[in-house]
């Protein structure tokens, strides 16, 4: 099982993922969390938000905290849920500062997982990852996708942890079960006025709710607090450099952190990499866009019987039209499934959405959903593809981790999009993408009534003195476009970001994915420190 071929279960990019607003961008590793736009913060302090405003800030942290390591527990309902990992993996708690402004004041625990390097060879310390989100746990995540590590695990621990706000680490929590199930079945594509209203007012009873549950959480769950828990999390793992690997937000992260604390970076990978130079706006139609891309590529392998697909049709322009025409059936009639849970058109999309993360699994899989639906009009495939999106178990049961990625999204980058412009802006999202379009368009709104503030316009990278920092970006991924990749290796600084492509690829994120090229360039760089060249391509 490679990490993308799990049609979302348990992650992440900022990039969609429904059960809390909609939105239009953010990934997943993990689960996909997708995020409503490409985060993008902006005020007029955004530098002294940024930076902390003084030196001091960047300070790289000291060993304060030796995590006391023992067996791992089975993953809490925020953490998703399942069966404990079992031998060789160990959790502890962490704890670190809640206001960075105040660190001798309240503090929040990190839940921390890890596995110890198997050998043989020398051991290279601790790597360090994120799966995504924002919102995904890596102590979830990381044990699903131990078998993919194991070549880095033979010199290195293998570290993750929940980001603050995330699973077992001082979670945010909003609404209940019930509640969420309610928010899912509001149409987020509405076309009345009345379902206008309908939609504006969940989110707004969203962002209330969240306050009145985590209010005093909410201010401090920006990806400047996240990156400074990595320093922690480095400091107490004993490492005087940060090894780590971050796939889709987890690049913001490892962008974040290495502007932050250049002289700490070791060696770092971004793999599904999110574009530093859209703003919150801009970044949701930039997203739309490569999902529109790699549907068009689905389409195009079904007709191709490149894989097996049960919506065969002369062209793929029939393809997607089929799935126009489900989608707009679901708006107007919702089916029933056995048991009496009904699937609308907002989780037929979300459905469709986690299917083009992984083509290995999720092409096949959405297909036969659809098809089977077509001819019994039973929903309990699409059904259960939305619920890993969404995060949902099968007792009902909510991870948290749609919560987090809208109280990050919105802290960072969020901008109060009303109504008006929403509907102004919708022919464009409509034009970039018959079936994902207004969806989109409409996810707009999802800081509209956040409490917190963004903090800037754009995320600042720029990595002057930190060493090499390996950016990998995949044509054919819907969820960070390949843009995105070309744009933060820039954006590091000359000399930092070295830019790998994998030409051909499908799917969110490269590593584990099939190439060997990439996976073989990836490790060579991590266990050998051998660079590539810049523009080093893979196919």
């Amino acid at each position: 099982m490679t990490p993308h071929d799990v049609t979302p279960r348990n992650v992440t990019s900022r990039k969609p993922h429904r059960s809390s607003p909609r939105r239009p961008y953010r990934e997943p590793y993990a689960r996909p969390l997708r995020r409503a736009v490409v985060r993008a913060v902006g005020c007029a302090t955004a530098t002294s938000l940024l930076l902390g405003g003084t030196a001091a800030a960047t300070t790289p942290a000291k060993p304060q905290q030796r995590p006391v390591w023992a067996a791992c527990p089975a993953p809490s309902v925020d953490q998703g849920g399942g069966k404990a990992p079992g031998a060789g993996w160990t959790c502890a708690t962490l704890d670190v500062p809640l206001d960075y402004a105040a660190p001798g004041g309240r503090t929040v625990p990190l839940a921390l997982i890890r596995h110890r390097a198997t050998g043989p060879g020398k051991r290279l310390g601790s790597l360090v990852y994120n799966f995504g989100g924002p919102g995904g746990s890596g102590v979830d995540a990381l044990p699903a996708f131990g078998p993919t590590f194991a070549k880095l695990n033979t010199r290195y621990d293998l570290v993750s942890f929940d980001p603050r706000g995330v699973g077992n680490s001082a979670p945010v929590h909003c609404l209940t079960d019930r509640e969420t199930d309610a928010l899912n079945a509001v149409d987020s594509t509405p076309d009345t006025p009345a379902e206008a209203k309908a939609w504006m007012d969940a989110t707004r009873n969203f962002a209330t709710r969240c306050e009145q549950k985590s209010g005093p959480l909410l201010p401090h769950l920006r990806t400047t607090d996240v990156a400074r828990d990595l320093d922690r999390i480095r400091a107490a793992v004993g490492d005087e450099k940060l090894n780590y690997y971050g796939f889709s937000y987890g690049t913001e992260l490892g962008a974040t952190y290495a502007h932050l604390f250049p002289q700490q970076v070791g060696r770092m990978v971004l793999d599904g990499v999110m574009n530093p130079d859209k703003d919150y706006e801009d970044g949701a139609l930039y997203q739309l866009k490569g999902f529109q891309l790699a549907l068009d590529h689905y389409a195009r392998a079904c007709v191709a019987a490149t894989y097996l697909c049960p919506l065969h049709r002369s062209t793929p322009k029939a393809v997607e039209q089929v799935l126009i025409d489900l989608v707009a059936g679901l708006e107007k009639h919702p089916a029933t499934a056995p048991g009496g849970r009904k699937l609308n058109d907002s989780l037929a999309l979300t459905a469709i959405e986690g299917a083009l993360y992984s083509p290995a699994s999720g092409w096949s899989g959405i297909s036969r959903a659809v098809a089977g639906y077509l001819r019994s009009h039973d929903p309990s495939a699409l059904l259960a593809v939305a619920d890993q999106m969404t995060g949902r178990d099968a007792k009902g049961h909510y991870a948290n981790s749609n919560n987090v990625f809208s109280a990050t999204s919105c802290a960072d980058f969020g901008v109060p999009v009303q109504q008006a412009e929403i509907q102004r802006q919708l022919p464009a999202y409509r034009k970039a993408s018959p079936l994902f379009g207004a969806q989109f368009a409409w996810a707009l709104n999802q800081c509209t009534y956040w409490p917190v503030e963004g903090a800037t316009k754009r995320m600042e990278v720029t990595a002057d003195g930190a060493p090499p920092i390996l950016v990998i970006g995949n044509t054919g991924d819907p969820a960070t476009p390949y843009g995105g990749a070309e744009r933060m290796a820039h954006r590091l600084g000359r000399g930092v970001g070295v830019l790998v492509s994998w030409k051909g690829g499908e799917g969110h994120c490269s590593y584990g994915k099939g190439s060997a090229c990439i996976d073989g360039t990836a490790n060579a760089y991590l266990l050998d420190g051998k660079v590539p060249a810049y523009g080093t391509s893979c196919s």
